[in-house]
């Protein structure tokens, strides 16, 4: 059995992460799934949750995932020509 030792110049125990691991935020991409409070909460928005209603067995939400297009460009009048 190999056993490894991890050593840095920093004289601590700690590795380093590389710059492409780190996550800059946890929340830049939109979820395609929502926790179950979310999901209740919009169920109560869109009216569709009774009030007694189990937690389990959830019906399906629809997630709308905000894309941002290209910017459109501004055309030239023509007419000046």
């Amino acid at each position: 059995m190999a056993v490894f030792e991890i050593t840095s110049n920093k004289g601590d125990d700690t590795v380093s992460l590389d710059k492409s691991l780190k996550s800059k935020s946890t929340l830049v991409r939109a979820r395609n799934v929502l926790k179950r409070a979310e999901r209740i909460e919009k169920l109560k928005f869109e009216d569709r949750w009774v009030d007694g209603q189990g937690a389990l067995g959830l019906p399906k939400v629809r997630v709308e995932k905000i894309s941002i297009g290209k910017k459109k460009k501004k055309k030239k009048d023509d007419d000046e020509d």
